[in-house]
């Protein structure tokens, strides 16, 4: 997270940890001002090296940090702000970083949120045509 996320992001990984989840912080670590561009290309590297298998993402709104984890290749990262983006994200566009704006929601929301995002599949079907196209976009660049 940036420091507009941090103390979302300070819920959410507790959160994690405690329903079994390994978390992997890669900052920051404290509500000192930041730039989210760092942070969120941390989480997108760990995500496309396979260092972790998914990442998380928080700032303000989220929007900056999915402009910068989207460039880095290998990532299908989507802003989601309720529970039928958080699915669709998964289920229709197969997305490996998740990027919330942390002061939008509630504790609730947030812990539901990442745990919904988390526990829902890519169907697959007629959804992998699409998310090759979206890869080979990024081939062909």
């Amino acid at each position: 997270s940036d420091h507009g996320g941090f103390e979302a992001k300070e819920i959410i990984r507790d959160y994690l940890r405690t329903i079994g989840y390994r978390v992997t912080d890669v900052g920051t670590y404290s509500k000192e001002s930041v730039d989210y561009p760092d942070f969120a290309l941390k989480v997108a590297k760990k995500v496309a090296s396979g260092e972790c298998e998914r990442g998380i993402m928080i700032d303000g709104a989220g929007i900056g940090s999915s402009m910068v984890c989207n460039k880095v290749k290998g990532i299908r990262a989507a802003l989601s702000y309720n529970t039928k983006t958080i699915i669709n994200s998964r289920e229709h566009n197969n997305a490996n970083v998740l990027t919330l704006g942390g002061p939008l929601h509630t504790p609730d929301e947030l812990r539901e949120m990442v745990k919904l995002w988390l526990e829902t599949t890519f169907t697959g079907g007629r959804h992998w045509k699409r998310v090759n196209k979206v890869m080979a976009v990024e081939r062909n660049q």
